[in-house]
């Protein structure tokens, strides 16, 4: 992003009702049910659900049992998908499995204490918002959580559990300025009129969470800007786990290497360290350091440390950023069992990851999110 001018950058959010979410959320119910019983257990479990078809295939090394079908049958079922009208239900569809254990040759690394997979990862922080998250994914992620809200409370009682969100902020010189728009599509029953919709979306989701200071006589809204939003879920679009990896993270701002959260557990740098990641940048930016810090972290498979570590401050660095980075391998240990047992991984908190973004949510009390390194970057500089 570039800090100097006038620009327009836009991010997106979905609702827990949204085909990919479902399946994010099943992969990581069925994680954390592994992690109830079993904290040494390997789990890489993907989903992808249709018209009344889940299908959860994967890899699961464990010593308990779980019931995979009731895992994802309760999840669909406290989204919201009761209604054999809405072509997914949480009685009626079908559940089908292909598990297998982990490859024997991955387990060679892993239970050494290697990462579980080669890949580079990323964690950003930016003194745009108080959680310390770009302003464009942290609106977006509000309007579809009170978007959920709303139909849950039934404050909105024609609405349906599909649903999506877009916001576009205006920056002058790296600075947010106002909100240039604000989509948000939201699954309803059939018979609502538009106008009605239009109506109660802007009184009960948009205004209740744009602040007055962001919003312009220009503002653009846009309500179900087909007309009708009465088919979704995956009655209308296949979900596939880890097709929302921007949705997850930061909303397109920082960079990303590619690899979802979803389904696995911790031995898998690309979940583990992209925490980390995340961990270390808002610290920094925390302690006054920086106003804005990408960190990438890169691992070979089977290998304990990683093989390469940088900070990027984008030139908004008050100290060097190879100090930056002489600090962080001094104070912290990057080790896949090293970030483990700092943000204590190895317990059934991943479900309520899977919607709503894996960063800054400092009222779920992630550990990722703490600010407990601050003073170590101040001591050591």
């Amino acid at each position: 992003m570039t800090a100097q001018g006038k620009y327009l950058f836009t991010s997106e959010s979905v609702t827990e009702g949204h085909p990919d979410k479902i399946c994010d959320q099943i992969s990581d119910s069925i994680l954390d049910e592994v992690l109830k019983q079993d904290k040494k257990g390997r789990v890489a479990c993907e989903t992808l659900v249709s018209r009344g078809l889940v299908f959860i295939a994967g890899e699961i090394t464990t010593n308990c049992y779980v019931d995979i079908p009731k895992a994802a049958r309760d999840l669909i079922k406290e989204v919201g998908y009761t209604n054999p009208s809405f072509g997914f239900n949480s009685e009626a569809s079908s559940v089908i499995t292909s598990i297998q254990e982990q490859s024997a040759d991955i387990a060679l690394g892993v239970d050494k204490g290697g990462a579980g997979d080669q890949g580079m990862m990323f964690g950003y922080a930016t003194e745009e918002t108080p959680e310390l998250m770009p302003l464009p994914i942290m609106l977006a992620h509000k309007l579809v959580r009170r978007l959920a809200e709303v139909r849950k409370k039934k404050v909105v009682d024609y609405l349906r559990p599909d649903g999506k969100s877009q916001v576009t902020i205006l920056y002058e010189s790296g600075k947010p300025q106002s909100v240039d728009s604000v989509v948000l599509c939201a699954q309803h029953n059939p018979g609502i009129k538009q106008k009605r919709i239009r109506e109660d979306l802007i009184n009960c989701v948009i205004k209740q969470v744009i602040p007055d200071s962001f919003i312009k006589n220009d503002l653009k809204i846009y309500i179900n800007p087909t007309g009708s939003f009465v088919n979704g879920g995956p009655q209308a679009d296949t979900g596939v786990t880890g097709r929302k990896i921007i949705v997850d993270t930061y909303g397109g701002v920082s960079s990303h290497g590619g690899g979802a959260f979803s389904g696995k557990d911790p031995t898998k740098v690309d979940r583990s360290a992209s925490y980390f990641a995340r961990y270390l940048a808002k610290n920094i930016v925390a302690a006054h350091l920086a106003s804005r810090c990408e960190i990438q972290i890169a691992y070979a498979i089977g290998e304990v440390q990683p093989i390469s570590i940088m900070v990027n401050t984008k030139q908004t660095g008050e100290i060097p950023e190879e100090k930056l980075t002489k600090i962080i391998k001094k104070n912290f240990d990057l080790s896949p069992a090293g970030i483990i047992k700092h943000l204590n991984l190895l317990r059934p908190i991943y479900k309520k990851t899977a919607c709503y973004g894996h960063f800054g949510r400092e009222k779920e009390n992630f550990p990722w999110e703490k600010k407990d390194a601050v003073e170590i970057f101040k001591k050591n500089l």
